[in-house]
Protein backbone atom coordinates (compact mmCIF):
# COMPACT_ATOMS: atom_id res chain seq x y z
CA UNK A 1 0.00 0.00 0.00
CA UNK A 2 1.10 3.57 -0.47
CA UNK A 3 0.58 6.17 2.14
CA UNK A 4 -2.46 7.20 1.18
CA UNK A 5 -4.01 3.69 2.12
CA UNK A 6 -4.46 3.14 -2.08
CA UNK A 7 -3.11 -0.26 -2.89
CA UNK A 8 -0.10 -0.30 -4.93
CA UNK A 9 -0.61 -1.59 -8.32
CA UNK A 10 1.86 -3.34 -10.88
CA UNK A 11 -0.32 -3.39 -13.59
CA UNK A 12 -2.64 -1.47 -14.75
CA UNK A 13 -4.66 -1.82 -17.93
CA UNK A 14 -3.33 1.01 -20.69
CA UNK A 15 -3.87 3.92 -20.35
CA UNK A 16 -4.05 3.94 -17.12
CA UNK A 17 -1.01 5.30 -15.36
CA UNK A 18 -0.31 3.36 -11.62
CA UNK A 19 -2.25 5.82 -9.30
CA UNK A 20 -5.04 6.27 -11.55
CA UNK A 21 -5.41 2.55 -11.61
CA UNK A 22 -5.10 2.40 -7.60
CA UNK A 23 -7.15 4.92 -7.19
CA UNK A 24 -10.54 3.45 -9.24
CA UNK A 25 -9.75 -0.12 -7.31
CA UNK A 26 -10.41 1.52 -4.28
CA UNK A 27 -13.32 2.91 -5.54
CA UNK A 28 -14.58 -0.01 -7.08
CA UNK A 29 -13.30 -1.81 -3.44
CA UNK A 30 -16.04 -0.15 -2.16
CA UNK A 31 -18.95 -1.24 -4.64
CA UNK A 32 -17.88 -5.11 -4.40
CA UNK A 33 -18.20 -4.65 -0.67
CA UNK A 34 -21.60 -3.01 -0.82
CA UNK A 35 -22.81 -5.57 -3.63
CA UNK A 36 -21.43 -8.84 -2.00
CA UNK A 37 -23.48 -7.07 1.47
CA UNK A 38 -26.63 -6.89 -1.05
CA UNK A 39 -25.99 -10.23 -2.01
CA UNK A 40 -26.02 -11.85 1.15
CA UNK A 41 -28.70 -9.61 2.57
CA UNK A 42 -31.01 -10.06 -0.58
CA UNK A 43 -30.45 -13.91 0.03
CA UNK A 44 -31.33 -13.35 3.77
CA UNK A 45 -34.46 -11.61 2.67
CA UNK A 46 -35.52 -14.51 0.60
CA UNK A 47 -35.02 -17.00 3.50
CA UNK A 48 -37.18 -15.21 6.28
CA UNK A 49 -40.14 -13.30 4.59
CA UNK A 50 -42.88 -14.64 6.00
CA UNK A 51 -47.18 -13.71 5.14
CA UNK A 52 -49.25 -13.39 2.09
CA UNK A 53 -46.75 -11.88 0.13
CA UNK A 54 -44.64 -14.49 0.80
CA UNK A 55 -44.44 -15.87 -2.24
CA UNK A 56 -44.22 -12.97 -4.60
CA UNK A 57 -41.34 -11.68 -3.03
CA UNK A 58 -39.38 -15.24 -2.60
CA UNK A 59 -39.44 -15.85 -5.91
CA UNK A 60 -38.94 -11.98 -7.33
CA UNK A 61 -35.45 -11.86 -4.90
CA UNK A 62 -33.67 -14.86 -6.45
CA UNK A 63 -33.07 -13.79 -10.16
CA UNK A 64 -31.96 -10.49 -7.97
CA UNK A 65 -29.20 -12.64 -6.23
CA UNK A 66 -28.19 -14.71 -9.22
CA UNK A 67 -27.70 -10.76 -11.23
CA UNK A 68 -25.76 -9.13 -7.98
CA UNK A 69 -23.58 -12.22 -7.89
CA UNK A 70 -22.64 -11.76 -11.15
CA UNK A 71 -21.69 -7.84 -10.75
CA UNK A 72 -19.45 -8.26 -7.98
CA UNK A 73 -17.37 -11.08 -10.21
CA UNK A 74 -17.60 -7.99 -12.83
CA UNK A 75 -16.21 -5.61 -10.49
CA UNK A 76 -13.63 -8.40 -9.17
CA UNK A 77 -12.15 -8.50 -12.28
CA UNK A 78 -12.30 -5.21 -13.08
CA UNK A 79 -10.14 -4.50 -9.99
CA UNK A 80 -7.71 -7.63 -11.11
CA UNK A 81 -7.25 -5.99 -14.12
CA UNK A 82 -6.79 -2.36 -12.38
CA UNK A 83 -3.61 -4.43 -11.42
CA UNK A 84 -5.21 -4.43 -7.88
CA UNK A 85 -5.83 -8.08 -5.91
CA UNK A 86 -9.78 -7.60 -4.90
CA UNK A 87 -10.65 -8.56 -1.71
CA UNK A 88 -13.84 -10.52 -1.45
CA UNK A 89 -13.59 -12.13 2.03
CA UNK A 90 -16.06 -11.67 5.21
CA UNK A 91 -13.61 -9.90 7.16
CA UNK A 92 -12.46 -7.76 4.46
CA UNK A 93 -15.99 -6.49 4.59
CA UNK A 94 -16.53 -5.98 7.50
CA UNK A 95 -13.64 -3.85 8.79
CA UNK A 96 -13.64 -1.72 5.48
CA UNK A 97 -18.10 -1.28 5.69
CA UNK A 98 -19.11 2.11 6.94
CA UNK A 99 -23.07 0.52 7.65
CA UNK A 100 -24.51 -2.02 9.87
CA UNK A 101 -26.26 -5.12 9.48
CA UNK A 102 -29.54 -5.59 8.50
CA UNK A 103 -31.33 -6.08 10.59
CA UNK A 104 -34.89 -7.53 10.15
CA UNK A 105 -35.26 -11.34 10.67
CA UNK A 106 -38.06 -13.02 10.33
CA UNK A 107 -40.96 -10.34 9.05
CA UNK A 108 -43.76 -9.53 7.01
CA UNK A 109 -42.99 -8.79 3.17
CA UNK A 110 -43.73 -4.96 3.57
CA UNK A 111 -41.46 -4.69 6.22
CA UNK A 112 -38.42 -6.33 4.59
CA UNK A 113 -39.37 -4.56 1.00
CA UNK A 114 -39.49 -1.07 2.97
CA UNK A 115 -35.76 -2.03 4.84
CA UNK A 116 -34.35 -3.53 1.19
CA UNK A 117 -35.89 0.24 -0.20
CA UNK A 118 -32.86 2.02 1.74
CA UNK A 119 -30.52 -0.51 0.87
CA UNK A 120 -31.15 0.12 -2.83
CA UNK A 121 -30.76 3.55 -2.53
CA UNK A 122 -27.43 3.26 -0.64
CA UNK A 123 -26.21 1.09 -3.30
CA UNK A 124 -27.24 3.10 -6.24
CA UNK A 125 -26.41 6.34 -4.53
CA UNK A 126 -22.57 4.73 -4.23
CA UNK A 127 -22.60 2.97 -7.90
CA UNK A 128 -23.64 6.94 -9.47
CA UNK A 129 -20.91 8.44 -7.23
CA UNK A 130 -18.65 6.29 -7.94
CA UNK A 131 -19.73 6.06 -12.25
CA UNK A 132 -19.27 9.82 -11.80
CA UNK A 133 -16.00 9.92 -10.24
CA UNK A 134 -14.54 7.62 -12.79
CA UNK A 135 -15.86 9.35 -15.48
CA UNK A 136 -12.88 11.15 -16.74
CA UNK A 137 -10.79 9.10 -15.49
CA UNK A 138 -11.25 5.36 -16.91
CA UNK A 139 -14.46 5.62 -18.98
CA UNK A 140 -14.39 1.80 -18.65
CA UNK A 141 -14.95 1.19 -15.30
CA UNK A 142 -17.86 4.10 -15.36
CA UNK A 143 -19.65 2.37 -18.27
CA UNK A 144 -19.46 -1.00 -16.19
CA UNK A 145 -20.86 0.44 -12.96
CA UNK A 146 -23.14 2.27 -15.61
CA UNK A 147 -24.25 -0.97 -17.20
CA UNK A 148 -25.41 -2.22 -13.31
CA UNK A 149 -27.19 0.58 -12.52
CA UNK A 150 -29.78 -0.33 -15.29
CA UNK A 151 -29.84 -3.81 -13.22
CA UNK A 152 -29.58 -2.33 -9.51
CA UNK A 153 -32.33 0.35 -10.17
CA UNK A 154 -34.68 -2.00 -11.89
CA UNK A 155 -35.05 -4.46 -9.08
CA UNK A 156 -35.23 -1.42 -6.93
CA UNK A 157 -38.20 -0.48 -8.59
CA UNK A 158 -38.87 -4.08 -8.19
CA UNK A 159 -38.84 -3.39 -4.41
CA UNK A 160 -40.63 0.38 -4.50
CA UNK A 161 -43.86 -0.83 -6.59
CA UNK A 162 -44.90 -3.35 -3.81
CA UNK A 163 -44.87 -0.23 -1.35
CA UNK A 164 -46.94 1.69 -3.67
CA UNK A 165 -50.81 1.97 -2.18
CA UNK A 166 -52.97 -0.51 -4.35
CA UNK A 167 -54.74 2.46 -6.01
CA UNK A 168 -52.10 3.44 -7.65
CA UNK A 169 -51.80 6.61 -5.98
CA UNK A 170 -47.86 7.78 -5.07
CA UNK A 171 -46.53 7.92 -2.00
CA UNK A 172 -44.99 11.04 -0.58
CA UNK A 173 -41.69 11.68 -1.90
CA UNK A 174 -38.56 10.72 0.07
CA UNK A 175 -35.17 11.47 -1.52
CA UNK A 176 -33.41 10.67 2.05
CA UNK A 177 -30.55 8.27 1.00
CA UNK A 178 -28.60 6.26 3.71
CA UNK A 179 -26.05 7.51 5.22
CA UNK A 180 -23.38 4.88 5.51
CA UNK A 181 -21.42 7.05 8.35
CA UNK A 182 -24.75 6.52 10.63
CA UNK A 183 -24.19 2.62 10.70
CA UNK A 184 -27.85 2.13 9.68
CA UNK A 185 -29.80 2.05 6.79
CA UNK A 186 -33.63 4.08 7.33
CA UNK A 187 -36.15 2.84 5.81
CA UNK A 188 -38.41 4.88 2.92
CA UNK A 189 -41.83 4.97 2.91
CA UNK A 190 -43.95 2.61 3.56
CA UNK A 191 -47.49 1.66 2.72
CA UNK A 192 -50.06 -0.61 3.30
CA UNK A 193 -51.55 -3.16 0.96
Amino acid sequence: MTDTGTPATEFVAPPLPSDEGAYVAALLQGQLDALNDLALTLKHVHWNVVGPHFIAVHEMIDPQVKAVRRMVDDIAERIATLGVPPDGTPGGIVRRRTWGDYAIGRADALTHLAALDSVYRFVIAGHRQAAAETEAIDPVTSDLLIDQLHSIELFHWFVRAHLEPSDGARPAADATVPDPAAGQFTAGPRATM
